[in-house]
This record gives C-alpha cells, sequence and structure tokens, in this order.
C-alpha cells in the first residue's frame, strides 16, 4: 500500500505538462538512437550528460529513463529489417525478425517486438514499484563496513562478467579507481594526483570522462572501422500489425521474457543480453514449431523483446536502492546523480522521492508513448537508416565538444575528453570494457571513505569486515564472482579436453 500511495505521487509529477513534455523528448530521442546502428542507450545519455546539466533533475532523468526504453525500442527495427540490432539487447530478435521481415511479415515482426516491448516494460516498471522499496529497507541495516563490502561486489561484478576477459575487466577497473582519485583528499584535504595543476584540484570531472570515453572513444572507433557495402533495408509496407493467430502465438512468450527478463536485468552485469538469449532458447524448447525457430518462428522475436525490456526496469532496481549499477547504461545513469549531487541508494528515497517516484511514473506513461510511437511510424523510423555514418560520427565529435565545454566553458575540460576518447578508442581495439572505468571512478572515492569510516569505528580493527553477518557474507559473494568465471571455464576446458 505505501508503495502504491509514493507511486501515485509520483504519477502528480510525471504528469505535469512539463514533464510530460521531457518525457516525450526522451522516448523520442531513444527510438531514433536505438535505430542507429553502433549507438545505443549508453553513448545518448553520455552525450545528453553536459547539455542536461542546468535542467532540473527530475526532468533529466525522465528524459534519461525515456531514452533508456526508447533505444530498447528502435533497436528492434534495425534487427528486423536490416538484420543488425541498434543495440546489443536486440541481436537475438536478428535470428527470426529478419527472416520474417525478408518473407513479407516485416509488419508483424514489428508489431510482436513493440507489443512485447510495451508489455514487459509495463509489468517491469510495476514490479520495479513493488520491489524497490523492500530493497530499501534491506539497505537501511547496512553499516560502513557493510556498504565497501557492497562496493567491492560491484567492483568484481562489472569486472570479472562485463569484459571478454577477467585481466581486461579489472585493468578497466583499475583505471577508473586512479581517475577517482585525482584531486583533494576528502578527509586529509591533501592534494592527489593533481601534478600541480589547479584544474586538477578539484578532481576530473565525470561528466567530461563518460563523454569521452563513450561518445568520442565509440565515434571514433566506428569511424576506424573498415566500410562494407550499404545494408540492405527491407522495405516496410503499412503499419506493424498482426493477425489473430499471430496475437495467439506471441503472448505467452511475452509473459515468459518478461519473468526471465526483470531479475536478470537486477542481477550484477544481468544486463539485457543474457536474458535475451534465455528467452529464445525457452520459447524454441517449449514451441510445438521448433522445427520454425530460425526460419521466420514469430516466437523468437517477441520472447526476447519482451526479456530485453523487462530487464531494463530490473537494472533499475540495484541502482535506485543501492548505488550499485549492473549495466553500461546504468553505469552513466550513476554518473548523472553524481552529476547533480546526488547519490542513489536508500536515503534517496527518503531525501527525494519526487525524482525517484516520478521517474517510476514516467516510465509507464514513456511506455505508452512508445507504443503509440512505433505502430504507426516504423516505416518512418527505418528511413533514419539511410543517414550516412560519417554524417553521424562528425555530428557526435562535435555535439559532445559543445558540450563538454559548455559546462565550464573550460578548454581543458575539452582537452580531457578529446584523450578520455583516445583512451576509448584504444580500449575498444583491445576489447577492454568501459563500464569499469565509470563504475570505479565514481564507487572508488565511496568505497576509500566507507573503509576508512568502518575502521575508524572499530578503532583500527581490519577484522571488522568480516565479524559482521552481511559484510562477511557480501564478500564472499565478490569472491565467488571473482573466481567463479574462472573455475567454470577450467571446468569446460577439462571437459572438452577429455571428450
Amino acid at each position: 500500500m505505501e508503495a502504491l500511495q509514493s507511486l501515485a505521487g509520483g504519477f502528480g509529477v510525471a504528469l505535469n505538462p512539463v514533464n510530460l513534455m521531457w518525457s516525450f523528448v526522451g522516448v523520442l530521442c531513444g527510438t531514433l538512437i536505438g535505430i542507429l546502428p553502433g549507438i545505443g542507450p549508453a553513448l545518448t545519455i553520455a552525450l545528453l550528460l553536459p547539455v542536461t546539466y542546468k535542467l532540473d533533475p527530475v526532468a533529466s532523468f525522465v528524459i534519461f529513463g525515456g531514452i533508456y526504453y526508447g533505444a530498447m525500442f528502435g533497436s528492434s527495427t534495425t534487427a528486423i529489417l536490416v538484420n543488425t540490432p541498434g543495440e546489443t539487447g536486440s541481436l537475438v530478435t536478428t535470428i527470426d525478425g529478419h527472416r520474417m521481415a525478408r518473407k513479407g511479415r516485416a509488419p508483424a515482426a514489428l508489431a510482436t517486438a513493440a507489443i512485447g516491448s510495451f508489455v514487459a516494460g509495463v509489468i517491469g516498471t510495476a514490479m520495479l514499484a513493488l520491489v524497490a522499496p523492500e530493497v530499501v529497507k534491506l539497505a537501511l541495516l547496512f553499516g560502513p563496513a557493510d556498504y565497501f563490502a557492497l562496493m567491492c561486489v560491484a567492483f568484481v561484478a562489472v569486472s570479472s562478467l562485463l569484459g571478454s576477459s577477467l585481466l581486461r575487466g579489472l585493468l578497466a577497473l583499475f583505471i577508473g579507481l586512479a581517475l577517482g582519485l585525482v584531486g583533494i583528499d576528502q578527509q586529509t584535504g591533501a592534494a592527489r594526483f593533481a601534478f600541480g595543476q589547479l584544474d586538477l584540484l578539484d578532481g576530473i570531472g565525470i561528466t567530461v570522462v563518460v563523454v569521452g570515453l563513450f561518445a568520442v572513444g565509440e565515434a571514433l572507433y566506428q569511424a576506424t572501422l573498415p566500410r562494407a557495402g550499404g545494408s540492405t533495408v527491407t522495405p516496410l509496407d503499412g503499419p506493424a500489425r498482426m493477425t489473430a493467430a499471430e496475437w495467439s502465438r506471441s503472448w505467452k512468450p511475452w509473459l515468459r521474457g518478461t519473468a526471465i527478463g526483470f531479475p536478470l536485468g537486477a542481477v550484477p552485469a544481468g544486463g539485457t543480453e543474457l536474458p535475451t538469449f534465455i528467452s529464445y532458447q525457452t520459447e524454441k524448447r517449449l514451441s510445438p514449431r521448433p522445427e520454425e525457430f530460425g526460419d521466420g518462428a514469430i516466437e523468437g522475436v517477441a520472447g526476447p523483446e519482451a526479456a530485453n525490456n523487462a530487464a531494463v526496469a530490473g537494472v533499475l532496481v540495484p541502482l535506485l536502492t543501492l548505488g550499485i549499477p549492473t549495466s553500461a547504461t546504468a553505469a552513466i545513469m550513476l554518473a548523472a546523480f553524481q552529476q547533480y549531487g546526488l547519490q542513489p541508494g536508500p536515503l534517496l528515497f527518503g531525501t527525494r522521492p519526487d525524482l525517484v517516484w516520478g521517474l517510476i511514473a514516467s516510465l509507464f506513461i514513456g511506455n505508452a508513448m512508445l507504443l503509440v510511437l512505433n505502430l504507426p511510424l516504423a516505416g518512418l523510423w527505418a528511413r533514419l537508416l539511410y543517414i550516412p555514418a560519417p554524417w553521424l560520427h562528425g555530428g557526435i565529435l562535435l555535439f559532445a565538444a559543445l558540450g563538454v565545454y559548455g559546462v565550464n566553458r573550460s578548454l581543458f575540460d575539452v582537452g580531457v575528453m578529446t584523450a578520455c576518447g583516445v583512451l576509448g578508442l584504444i580500449m575498444r581495439r583491445l576489447d577492454v570494457p568501459l563500464a569499469p572505468v565509470i563504475v570505479g571512478m565514481i564507487l572508488g572515492p565511496m568505497a576509500e571513505v566507507q573503509f576508512r569510516r568502518a575502521v575508524q569505528i572499530a578503532q583500527g580493527d581490519l577484522w571488522v569486515f568480516v565479524t559482521r553477518p552481511i559484510s562477511l557474507s557480501l564478500l564472499l559473494i565478490a569472491l565467488a564472482l571473482l573466481i567463479g568465471p574462472v573455475l567454470w571455464r577450467r571446468a569446460r576446458a577439462n571437459a572438452g579436453s577429455k571428450a
């Protein structure tokens, strides 16, 4: 009942005409960005961080929430019509979605993707509203040692699960931790790693690093890729629609995809890729027509697209309640909170309920807007696929430079952004994940503070981290996440060699 009352207050915030306008801007931008291959929600939010700097925090997060959901919606259009997902969460959709399009069933594929995303988004957001307050009650029991252990879980999770190897993930994490140490020590007042530069005494701005790594780095990376022949866009005649038989085959995969996507999105590094693959395999096993999968089964589009959008709502649970990001986009949104001097977590629900519940309520509204935009206008969105890539990348670089310069009118910030962009390009070339850098930079100083507080309270006794049940449990989870993937790979390698 308390959650429903808070949600009702959130709708009062979200239905404000100004916030409604920003919600529409967010879902529109998200849809446009999701359609363009290689440009995802993380990059888009990174680009908009400096632009939204002077907006009210509620309006900014309404935009970001709309972009997050909208990018998931728009990505399916590219996956179905061009066989190239606009975002990695729609990778599975290409398997059967594009086959449906090649057979003249593109309207049905787009319709089941859009409606399934809407159903999953609404149910997932409702689950977010119900689960978040319970997680907050648990988080209020945490002390400094417990928070330090929780941040260790976040460090290990994003490092070991988001990259192709543990070593690369830890390398990215240590880069972020090093960047977070630059500036004045919060407790001693001593300057650290400033190298005599006055501009570095306040630390490196998280917005500058985010825009450099994700926007500039991605644009440079895409621009350096060899250009093959242009992709063929499957033409779309008329609005997206389904027959009664296709409705009958889609509604159960929508619900199953939602049930798979939400919990997996909430776990560390669950993201949107894992739930979509699991949903696809589940539908294939349960289908009475498994031979159709890979050749245009509508269930192969309905289930993964629902799992994709439900995972987005799941990602917001640990972000809002614990301040822990479980995906690259969540890490960028954490940076957005930092931009406004806010720390997501249990206290945020008490200090800024208008922001938290206004954001959650706006997700319901944004989902309805997306359904209206996507069903009749799918053909229009498909025309964006003809934008030349050089124009797109040049626009990103220009927009990033102007945005970063406009925050503080500082050429030094533009130089740091450029350096981070080159670093981002090198990391992409070496297959080093970017998200751990942001997580380390944001959570590193916070973990340092919590570590010092815990040690001071315990009067220098380091055993405090293993004598408290919560911190001990979290440290064991972090250890399992660290060595678990290594042991799993070795076990599979041994099994393969014996076979």
